[in-house]
């Protein structure tokens, strides 16, 4: 109990500093005006203070370096386990698809809060029973295989390395619009802030520093919110009264549906996607001819002495152009795909399925339900937050934590629905309708973005901005969230510190997971069991920078926007993780037999339908397969899951019957 009260005395100091902190910086505004000084302040400060925490808490015990000593609270491991969740797909991806999607996007919401009755009841107080330190160690362990051990690491690493990368996305994303850095630069800058937690002290600093960033993360969404709410006549509390506001964006969205403009810009891009579709269908000689068509412009142009200005347009021209026809097909078919989305009629918030027909909206149905199955199956199976359940002294502790951080969660998630309607009621209020020659101060920032965040064009040619006319990256709203509402610029600084809060949090558990898989289970268990408790913990700092750097370079290769890499980390680890688990908890009869090849089936049919259904790899392989009943890639898990639950199933029922030793140890979990 004294920890406990030390622990509410420091995170109440630390509290009052962030609010005087914050305090101070806008007092500073105040008095000399916004600047880029405030995205440094804001940023490099909370880093500062992250790293304080991690050298604190640094330490080389093998069980405070893998499970934080196994002495959490629950309602503190409930507050660290929410800011390992609440990760850039919550953050700053939730409210971006909400406002992007209106309706479809909850199947977000209620798959994720809904996980967490899955872990509460399946899966957490098992795996702290157990006692082990990894998830691949859990099911080493019940399973009695070294086999299932690598097969767990395996699977781990992958789901974590694809979650890991749109992390660290999202800091590049922070770091290029609040201090001016390029995207690339800004993903490295981020993985100092990523390692200074992990790296000294394993779990136990990042479980402290973790509830820190939750601090400030709650609060750079809550505050925001409230003021938004306020200022738009919802009320300080906007998440309850928000429905008013809803109704005016209702309206004004069915006026769009009216508009001549609008109909003629949809006209254009529709245009656009079969021009596009043209080049597609005359590969290769269509590039070909294109090439040179532009080579001879260029020597045209230089031979009759052209205008300087002329020439680098053209040159800037044929460097853009593709460098081949696989590169011409890849750039062409994403050009096509994006003019076909705008070429669409906007659709209200609050309506559900809107498709042109009964059998689109029946597939619009049928993925909305799966995409929340998948992503419910995948919470109860992601290793970085069920590692965390076993940081509690006690399995009734376990329990206590998901329901803590059920609450934790749930404070962002109902405040999402309502950040994102008032923000689209703002965008259609003061940017639609807006002369090009005075456009908003935000519009002109968020177009220098890199990559690209945001595109207004004037395809009508009125001088005045279309609904149409606007492209926007969901992933930006909540950050330019503030500068769409007019608050002051602290309030944007604030809402960059928690987003790098959100992603340094989740990045340093799935970095940790990672690395521990590989020198706990991999280097200890299979390959040096007599190695020291040093040398053990050593190894997984080591690995842990290696994949680090590793996971920076994939960023860069921007494999695509932050929810779907989420969503496919989630389909991932249900495929693999969730039957071997639930299996091995509840059904004696499963053996490792049964729980390997449902393992390896589950996981090969979720990639196999990843990778020949999602654009990026469709375009880097060439090859491209049909959509089963239309469902979408990011749902591939609704293959995987029945798939490895069946070969589970039917391997351990034809096999040899299990092990006395093993229908003993699930007896011993299942015992209350």
């Amino acid at each position: 109990m004294t920890f406990t009260r030390r622990l509410i005395r420091y995170y109440a100091y630390y509290t009052a500093g962030l609010i005087a902190f914050v305090l101070m910086i806008a007092m500073l505004e105040r008095a000399n005006g916004p600047g880029v000084w405030i995205g440094y302040a804001f940023l490099f400060v909370t880093i500062a203070v992250y790293a304080v925490i991690g050298l604190i808490s640094r330490t080389s015990d093998v069980t405070e370096y893998y499970v934080a000593g196994r002495r959490v609270p629950p309602v503190f491991n409930g507050m660290a386990c929410a800011a390992d969740w609440m990760s850039a797909a919550s953050f700053m991806g939730l409210a971006g698809t909400l406002y992007v999607s209106g309706f479809e996007g909850l199947a977000y919401v209620m798959g994720w809060t809904g996980g967490y009755c899955l872990v509460a009841f399946l899966l957490a107080p098992y795996l702290r029973k157990m006692g082990r330190y990894t998830l691949p160690d859990f099911l080493g362990t019940r399973y009695d295989s070294n086999v299932v051990r690598g097969l767990g690491v395996f699977s781990t690493i992958l789901c974590s390395f694809v979650y890991l990368v749109a992390q660290i996305q999202g800091v590049g994303l922070i770091a290029s619009r609040f201090i001016g850095v390029e995207f690339t630069v800004g993903i490295f800058f981020g993985l100092a802030g990523i390692l200074v937690c992990s790296f000294l002290g394993g779990m136990r600093a990042v479980t402290w520093t973790q509830v820190a960033q939750y601090i400030i993360m709650i609060a750079a969404f809550l505050v925001p919110t409230a003021w938004i709410g306020h200022q738009t006549g919802n009320g300080w509390f906007p998440q309850f009264t928000y429905g008013q506001a809803l109704l005016k964006v209702e309206a004004l969205e069915r006026e769009l549906l009216d508009s001549e403009p609008e109909r003629e810009v949809r006209d254009y891009y529709r245009e656009q996607a079969e021009q596009m579709q043209r080049r597609l269908d005359g590969l290769p000689d269509s590039f070909y001819l294109e090439r040179a068509a532009l080579e001879r412009q260029l020597l045209d142009t230089k031979r009759r002495n052209g205008p300087l200005r002329d020439i680098k347009v053209l040159e800037a021209k044929l460097d853009a152009f593709p460098h081949d026809v696989a590169d011409a097909q890849n750039q062409w078919l994403a050009l096509h795909n994006s003019y076909t989305a705008r070429s669409e009629p906007p659709h209200a918030m609050t309506e559900p399925f809107p498709a042109a027909d009964e059998g689109a909206r029946q597939s619009q149905r049928l993925n909305f339900l799966l995409l929340m199955l998948c992503l419910m199956i995948g919470t109860a199976s992601l290793p970085h937050i069920l590692t965390r359940y076993a940081t509690t002294r006690t399995v009734q502790g376990a329990r206590s934590s998901v329901a803590w951080t059920l609450f934790f969660v749930a404070l962002l998630y109902i405040s999402a629905p309502a950040l994102a309607v008032m923000l689209k009621y703002d965008v259609l209020l003061h940017l639609v309708g807006a002369r090009f020659d005075a456009l908003p101060a935000w519009v002109v920032q968020w177009r220098h973005a890199t990559p690209l965040q945001l595109d207004v064009s004037d395809v009508y040619r009125d001088g005045v901005v279309q609904w149409g006319e606007i492209w926007m990256q969901p992933d930006m709203l909540v950050l330019a969230g503030p500068e769409i509402a007019g608050l002051p610029y602290v309030i944007s600084g604030l809402v960059a510190a928690g987003a790098l809060a959100a992603v340094l949090s989740t990045a340093d558990g799935l970095l940790l997971t990672i690395a521990n898989a590989l020198s706990h289970d991999v280097y200890f268990h299979m390959i040096d069991q007599s190695a020291s408790a040093q040398k053990r913990v050593t190894t997984s700092k080591i690995l842990l920078l290696c994949v680090a750097m590793f996971a920076a370079y994939v960023t860069s290769l921007k494999l695509g926007n932050i929810l779907f890499l989420v969503g496919a980390a989630f389909s991932l680890a249900a495929s693999c993780l969730f039957p071997a688990l639930v299996l091995g908890v509840f059904w004696k009869r499963t053996t490792r037999v049964g729980a390997t090849l449902g393992m390896v089936s589950g996981l090969s049919v979720c990639v196999y339908y990843i990778m020949t259904t999602y654009p990026y790899f469709t375009r880097l392989t060439g090859f491209v397969g049909a959509r089963w009943w239309g469902v979408d890639p990011i749902s591939a898990g609704a293959f995987g899951v029945p798939v490895g639950f069946a070969v589970a199933i039917v391997c351990s029922l034809l096999g040899p019957k299990p092990t006395a030793r093993d229908v003993h140890l699930v007896d011993h979990l299942r015992r209350p």
